[in-house]
């Protein structure tokens, strides 16, 4: 039996080894940096790879978005409207003939002039105030799409971040599990293990392989769905997010909750629809005043060789007040309080968001203190004794796997809540209206 006994503990040796080398987080940031393989083949990024930078993305997305162009195109063609509302109606020219030969002197001519449309002194201005509230309303919609499509954008990028990882970690851990089954079957040949030990261990490379797919097929989504957003084509090509490093929040609630008060481009739409509504009812109110025509006309007498002129002032009569002036008023009230109303809404929902994405931020801070820190170091440590005590006998192979499976959803954990940081951040800026200059100090991986 010493034989055995020593070729068992030969094995336990380089499988300690291997997975000082492959699996603690430290020297596996080290291995990606230098885009080196796992002695069991798993390649990692290397710097001949194609890298996709966030700034870059974001960039781009401002450039060629097509819903964000849409929505500046609406802004420009509101503006356009100002000077239009502001403008007199077109003059009309007028051109006759005239003959009347039962007055004598008969008269008998040309007729020629113009007449111009007058409103009411005040209605053109206020035509022009509503047109520049809803310019300026389009205005904060177009930030506000602008903001939001960036934080989808950011979102995208983050999930993309944390797939590749949790394919690097499945990948690294197929490895390991890998190794264990041929451990298992050295010991099962010597009888120092029970054929389960192999089968155990054969059903979670299955299982390794199923995660494999189902990440593969989130990147290729994902992958379209950045894609999509800056308007390339969907089934191209993307290469792989860079290292996302956490940044802390240090701005307290009540001043994301000001800010967002403050800049908010969707809170301030609204709050330009408010002015624009107001302003529609005191034009609707200004409807009641009559308009004006004046027609200047000039007379040419053919028959006394003489010439004339004519001035006629028309006035709109608002004669059907009741069922228009009247109704125009009631439609401009309901439009102001819906506005006011919408904006309430509005403020509701913004003051929600931030306060959820300020507690899930404060949540994945915490979370990533724990796991780092704490959890994460404990696993290594435990599958460290696992693998030691199986490689002499004195821990099950069930202890061992379930060691290895702690120890990966710790890490997969890990990042999962480092991306949720940076998204819970992205929304933030989204509603609050930009980046949180000066509320934020950045926190590598494992600092």
């Amino acid at each position: 039996m010493t034989p055995l006994i020593a070729r068992n503990r030969s094995w336990s040796v380089p499988l300690f080894f291997f997975f000082i080398v492959g699996l603690s987080p430290w020297s596996v940031r080290g291995e990606e940096d230098r885009g080196v393989a796992t002695p069991e083949g798993t390649a990692h990024p290397s710097h001949g790879e194609l890298r996709i930078n966030l700034s870059d993305l974001i960039g781009e997305l401002e450039a060629v978005n097509p819903e964000i162009k849409a929505a500046r195109q609406r802004w420009e063609a509101a503006k356009a409207v100002v000077p239009q509302v502001q403008t007199l109606p077109d003059p009309t020219l007028q051109v006759g003939y005239q003959r009347m030969p039962m007055v004598p002197p008969v008269v008998e001519g040309v007729m020629y002039g113009f007449g111009q449309e007058i409103p009411f002194p005040g209605k053109l201005s206020l035509k022009g105030e509503v047109a520049q509230r809803e310019a300026e309303r389009l205005e904060q919609e177009f930030h506000a799409t602008r903001l939001r499509l960036i934080a989808t954008l950011k979102e995208a990028y983050f999930n993309l971040h944390f797939v590749h990882k949790s394919i690097e970690i499945v990948e690294k851990n197929k490895a390991l599990l890998m190794h264990f089954e041929k451990t298992a079957k050295a010991r099962y040949s010597v009888g120092q293990a029970a054929q389960q030990d192999v089968f155990r261990a054969q059903v979670e490379i299955s299982r390794v392989l199923d995660r494999l797919a189902v990440l593969d097929q989130q990147k290729e989504s994902l992958h379209a769905a950045i894609n999509r957003i800056l308007n390339r084509p969907p089934a191209g090509p993307l290469g792989t997010p860079e290292e996302v490093h956490t940044t802390i929040l240090t701005i307290l609630l009540q001043e994301l909750s000001r800010r967002a008060d403050a800049f908010s481009p969707a809170l301030l739409a609204t709050a330009k629809g408010i002015d624009r509504s107001e302003r529609s009812v005191s034009l609707a109110k200004r409807q009641y005043y009559p308009d004006f025509d004046i027609t200047a006309l000039g007379l040419r007498n053919d028959k006394i060789n003489d010439n004339g002129y004519q001035v006629i002032v028309g006035i709109k009569i608002p004669l059907f007040y009741e069922t228009k002036q009247k109704q125009g008023v009631r439609e401009a009230l309901a439009g102001l309080e819906g506005a006011r109303e919408n904006f309430a809404a509005t403020r509701q929902d913004l003051l929600f968001q931030v306060k959820d994405g300020f507690v899930q931020a404060q949540r994945a801070e915490r979370l990533i203190t724990i796991l780092r820190d704490a959890i994460i170091p404990q696993a290594t440590l435990a599958l460290q004794a696992a693998q030691a005590g199986y490689g002499v006998g004195k821990v099950d192979f069930l202890t061992l796997l379930n060691s290895l499976l702690t120890l990966q959803d710790s890490q997969l954990e890990l990042h999962g809540e480092m991306v949720n940081h940076e998204k819970a951040l992205a929304r933030l800026e989204a509603v609050t209206g930009g980046p949180l200059n000066g509320g934020l100090s950045e926190r590598k991986p494992g600092s």
